[in-house]
């Protein structure tokens, strides 16, 4: 059994077709056939149906590939381990966050980062909580910054600050003359923008409405903070952010709401078997000692 074969093997089960998987491998189609079935000869057992319209893996395949895709974890790791310079003179960093703290944490994290090493060069990801966690397992991050609660099996979560929520108009907005609180059960008639709801920041909106029993009335839903920011400046709708993007936007007004959203605690995750290279290593203490939302 040589290493390709093994690679072959999930790019077949992956695309479930030997075609495609013989264009992403950049082989022929006659050549992965044959090296899967000298592996399937080697182990003596059929890995893969191949009776459908669909190639799919056999229980022994299932089996014998869970197997594989965790070595292969682990041998990936180990090149990396055998690239990590001490020093962090060079090196590759890979991290995600959720997109509310793209909007105002990375980019003085990394600015810092990059000045104290400027021989790492850096993957950034922004996507979900349940995405970071799934590619976390999966050896393809080294780190992730999200919020706190259950994590999936195998997460090793280190708390970093608490991050604050509040109702945020443009400036022309009726709301912005408010000089007191505004309830939520007000904002049932108030139209709103708001992250669409496979975003942990959604979900834990969502859940303040419910529990003061409050249906909002959802008119725009986006997955860019960016463009949350740019709908509501021009005063039209409303919508709920992070205090220190507020703050960091003249042009945004800050409403005080009653009940207030929860705090939250934002969070380094990592896996907690993986290795973690020095970059890594650097960029979390750095994060941990530094970062001062706001």
């Amino acid at each position: 059994m040589e290493l390709r074969h093994v690679r072959y093997l999930l790019a077949v089960a992956e695309h479930g077709n030997f075609t495609r998987a013989a264009e992403t491998l950049h082989i022929s189609q006659p050549t992965l056939s044959q090296q899967i079935r000298q592996l399937e000869r080697t182990l003596g057992v059929q890995l893969l149906d191949r009776s459908g319209r669909a190639v799919r893996l056999t229980d022994a395949g299932e089996a014998f590939a869970d197997h594989a895709r965790s070595a292969l974890r682990d041998l990936d790791a180990g090149e990396r381990a055998v690239h990590d310079v001490r020093d962090l003179s060079r090196g590759h960093l890979r991290i995600a966050m959720t997109p509310s703290l793209t909007a105002y944490l990375i980019g003085p994290l990394v600015h810092r980062y990059r000045t104290a090493y400027p021989g790492i060069t850096l993957t950034i990801t922004e996507t979900t909580q349940d995405r970071i966690e799934a590619d976390l397992l999966a050896d393809r991050l080294d780190l992730g910054l999200a919020f706190s609660g259950s994590h999936a099996a195998g997460i090793d979560n280190s708390p970093l600050f608490i991050e604050y929520l509040g109702l945020v108009v443009g400036s022309s907005h009726p709301l912005a003359a408010e000089s007191g609180s505004v309830t939520v059960s007000r904002l049932a008639a108030q139209p709103l923008a708001l992250l669409s709801r496979d975003f942990a920041t959604r979900t834990h909106i969502d859940a303040h409405f419910a529990a003061c029993e409050v249906a909002p009335q959802i008119a725009i839903e986006a997955n860019s903070i960016s463009a949350l920011v740019e709908v509501v400046r021009r005063g039209s709708i409303a919508t709920v952010l992070p205090d220190a993007i507020t703050r960091a936007h003249p042009d945004l007004h800050a409403v005080a709401l009653y009940p207030e959203l929860p705090t939250r605690t934002v969070e380094m995750l990592r896996r907690g078997a993986a290795y973690h290279s020095a970059a890594a290593h650097a960029f979390a203490a750095m994060a941990r000692a530094e970062v001062q939302p706001g």
